[in-house]
Parts: structure tokens; C-alpha cells; sequence
């Protein structure tokens, strides 16, 4: 059995924990986030020729020192954070948190869960992630500037602008301001200026759109088959999911976004309840699905108006429709993840 060394990553350094077939400690050592760091660390582990290695937030803050590993050749597991610290509040030690505890807790994590995925090299989920988040950056500067001019707009407009404001219409309400004294005149030019730091944020909005639409296609995914999943929805899901493979089931998976209910059942009463766990993003995404599909005429709005005459209220009947969308975007997933291997070997 290889050696598991668990690495608790931080943004100045890496402290890394040996830990041996017998569950003991042999070495330990701590390394700074440079490239010298990473060259230190790789030739302190040379000793043990066979080992894993454990990185807690691979994904996360982890992610450089673990695409190294994995550019090197080595094995590396993704530790959820929420696991290592499960595994450090049931350890020896009252669940002290230091920098050791944690590198050893994600060992002991690797270790002991085997539907642990191993980490691969960054590929298109990563771009679309990227492009995702650099989207919902530039949708949060545009919302707060929306909001600054609409408190102008009041203070120069009789009863301010309609809501769902644009850069067009904020200006057609400049133009028609004639502004008295100095306060005004000043609201007046800070209002224009927003108008045009809206104009440029719906520009660059529009660039990585563009993107994200070329990057979805490239992925030849079949998310976008599905009712209500366009270039940006189908980009959010692929690029937080990632790997689809870590989850066995979509029973899985449907605790991963939220929408599996949780069994509040006693003696002969069996209920269930909602379910707030779960990543709230790819629930909200599910949310966005359900309601255009509702909308219009589709198999989703005939499942949920058959909900509704059973007796459900109508968000018992969104939450069954976002649980049937799940299982629909694992299918998706499953199916695209099953057709890559071809791909590539097509490619190849």
C-alpha cells in the first residue's frame, strides 16, 4: 500500500503529512508557495517510492499545487475541506486546527474514502468555469452601477426610472434634465458617467457571452438539448460540476445540488422535508430550468401541473420538477463524459 501524504494548502505555503501503511506518522514538512517550495517538497518526497497524495480544496486554493502534481505524474486525490474537518472533530486531539492536523486529516481522509476522485489535468469544464465567473463578476459591477444611477435618477427624474433600467433609457431621461445648482449639475454629470460605465460593462458582458457560446459548442455538450439551457446555463453547470464521474448516482448527485428531500420520518409518519444543503448555485441554475419550463409548453409543465393536481402546493411541486431536471442534467453528463474518451481517441 503507497504512503498517503496529505497536503494542507495555503496562499504563503504548504505543509505536508506523511502517513505510513500502520497509520503512523513518519515526516512531516513545510514548504513556501514558490517554485523552489514545489522543487522541495517533490524531492523530500522522493523517498517513498510509492505514494498518493492527498490535497485538500484541489479545486480550491490547492488547485496549483495539485495540477503540478498531476503535470509530474503523480497521483492526487481532491479532499473536500468539509471532510478533512469531519475527520479532524472526530480525531485525537479534540479537533485542534493547525496546519499539521489538517494535512494529516486529509490523509486520513483520502485513505479511508475510496469514491474519492483522482485529480486530472485542467481541460474545457475549467475554461468554462472561468468564463462563468468572470461573467457573474461583470453582471455583480453592472448590477451595483444600475442601482448608484437609479439613486440619481431620483433625486433628477420626478418618481426616478421604471425598474429593469438600461443605458439607453437612463439617457433619454438625462436629456430631458435640466439641472439647477451646483448639486444637481453634479448628479446630472456623475448620472452620465454611470450611463456610460453601463454601456461598457454591456459590452464586455457581451465579448465573454461570445466566449462562452463558442467555448459550449467546442464542449459539444448535450446540456443544450434540454428545455431552458442555454450557452451561459449549460457553461455554469459544466464548469462547477467538472467531473461528473465523483458522483455514482444521480441520487448522488441530487444531494449535491439540493434537490434530494431529507427523510423526517417518525414511527408510522413517514414525511420528508426540504433539503438546504447542497451547492446553491447549480440549485439556483436547476430553479432558472424549472420556471422557463414551466412556462412553456413542455413535458416539465405537464409534470408539474400534474403535481399540482395532486394536491402538492406549487413550490412542492417546483422542488419535484427541479429533482427531475437533476436527474436530467446527470444523464446529460453521464452521456457526454461516456462519448469524451471517444473523442479523444478519434483525435488521437
Amino acid at each position: 500500500m503507497p504512503v498517503m501524504i496529505g497536503v494542507d494548502p495555503h496562499k504563503a505555503s504548504h505543509t505536508a503529512a506523511v502517513l505510513d501503511e500502520q497509520g503512523q506518522l513518519p515526516d512531516r514538512r513545510r514548504v513556501p508557495t514558490t517554485l523552489e517550495g514545489y522543487q522541495a517538497l517533490r524531492q523530500w518526497a522522493r523517498r517513498w517510492f510509492e505514494r498518493q497524495w492527498a490535497v485538500e480544496g484541489a479545486h480550491g486554493v490547492g488547485r496549483p499545487v495539485a495540477q503540478w502534481l498531476v503535470a509530474d505524474g503523480e497521483q492526487v486525490l481532491d479532499v473536500p475541506a468539509k471532510l478533512a474537518a469531519r475527520v479532524r472533530v472526530l480525531s485525537t486531539g479534540h479537533g485542534r486546527k493547525t496546519d499539521l492536523h489538517d494535512a494529516v486529516s486529509a490523509a486520513i481522509a483520502a485513505r479511508s474514502a475510496d469514491w474519492l476522485r483522482p485529480v486530472g489535468v485542467e481541460d474545457q469544464t475549467t475554461v468554462l468555469h472561468l468564463l462563468t465567473k468572470r461573467r457573474e463578476d461583470l453582471v455583480g459591477m453592472r448590477t451595483q452601477t444600475i442601482n448608484r444611477l437609479q439613486r440619481l435618477l431620483v433625486d433628477l427624474v420626478p418618481a426616478g426610472a421604471s425598474r429593469n433600467l438600461v443605458a439607453n433609457r437612463a439617457a433619454e431621461l438625462l436629456e430631458q434634465v435640466m439641472p439647477t445648482g451646483t448639486a444637481a449639475v453634479t448628479r446630472h454629470q456623475l448620472a452620465q458617467e454611470l450611463v456610460a460605465d453601463v454601456r461598457d460593462l454591456d459590452r464586455r458582458i457581451a465579448t465573454v457571452d461570445k466566449r462562452i457560446k463558442a467555448a459550449v459548442a467546442q464542449s459539444k455538450t448535450s446540456l443544450v438539448e434540454l428545455f431552458g439551457v442555454g450557452p451561459v446555463l449549460a457553461a455554469k453547470l459544466l464548469g462547477e460540476v467538472g467531473d461528473v464521474r465523483r458522483f455514482p448516482t444521480k441520487h448522488h448527485f441530487a444531494v449535491h445540488t439540493g434537490t434530494a428531500p431529507l427523510e423526517a420520518s417518525s414511527g408510522p409518519v413517514v414525511r420528508h422535508r426540504l433539503s438546504r444543503a447542497g451547492d446553491r448555485k447549480r440549485n439556483h441554475a436547476l430553479y432558472m430550468m424549472a420556471i422557463v419550463q414551466i412556462r412553456h409548453p413542455t413535458a416539465g409543465q405537464v409534470y408539474y401541473r400534474r403535481k399540482l393536481a395532486e394536491g402538492k402546493a406549487p413550490k412542492e411541486a417546483l422542488r419535484c420538477l427541479k429533482r427531475r431536471l437533476s436527474d436530467a442534467v446527470y444523464r446529460c453528463l453521464v452521456a457526454d463524459q461516456a462519448e469524451r474518451p471517444l473523442a479523444m481517441a478519434t483525435t488521437n
